[in-house]
């Protein structure tokens, strides 16, 4: 395949902000950098989550996001919606981030990337934002919800480099798709259960990993349907 975007910002963590939460500090602050940075198994060197029980590890090592759905964003919050704002890593222009295929794999400068699950917004989101009214349910219905990377192949890569999507696998589940169904409340039942049943039955083709929270959604999804 060679459907290409752009990276526009490589951001990562500035400082440690205190937040309200029980971990008394947000890694969300994320800033662009300049020059070429390493991408490893457990995401960007130099950067870090607090909540390493909700964030990071290998199939969330990297959160990438679309100038084009930031963009969506800014009349809704009233300001600039600056790379890294969202505690992305990488902010995308010209590719469809949320529409991305689970299992999708992206060639960026010397490293591949592969999607693995939607980013499921939290509280510490919001009052990052300042708390804006009802903020993780508005951020959940527009169903811009950027995606989480894992390394494949780490490499180097910086802002300018191509995104080239190098592989998609064929069950045709996006991951803001996902997050629609899954969200969707009892009405969303029986879609879950049928992307549920499609990722389960390509990771079983070897098409892709799901990561543990996939895995764990899409057994719920397939069993209360």
């Amino acid at each position: 395949m060679s459907v290409m975007g752009e990276v526009l910002a490589v951001c990562r963590v500035h400082q440690l902000l205190p937040d309200a939460g029980t971990v008394g500090v947000t890694a969300i602050d994320k800033r662009p950098v300049a020059g070429r940075v390493r991408a490893g198994r457990y995401g960007l060197y130099a950067d870090v989550q607090a909540d390493r029980a909700n964030h990071g590890g290998e199939d969330q090592a990297v959160y990438a996001y679309a100038a084009e759905d930031a963009a969506f964003f800014e009349p809704e919050l009233d300001r600039e919606v600056t790379p890294g704002l969202f505690g992305e890593n990488l902010r995308t222009g010209g590719l469809d981030v949320s529409g991305a295929l689970v299992g999708e794999r992206w060639r960026i400068g010397s490293a591949v990337l592969e999607v693995t699950q939607p980013r499921t917004p939290c509280a510490t989101f919001a009052r990052r934002l300042g708390s804006p009214p009802r903020w993780v349910r508005r951020f959940t219905e527009a169903g811009r919800t950027g995606a989480y990377l894992r390394v494949v192949e780490p490499g180097d890569l910086g802002a300018g480099d191509a995104v080239e999507v190098v592989s998609s696998p064929g069950h045709g589940v996006s991951v803001a798709g996902w997050f629609a169904a899954w969200n969707a409340g009892p009405s969303g039942f029986a879609e879950a259960a049928r992307m549920a049943a499609a990722l389960r039955a390509a990771a079983d083709d070897g098409e892709l990993r799901l990561s543990p929270d996939m895995e764990s959604r899409t057994a719920k999804a397939v069993a209360r349907a």
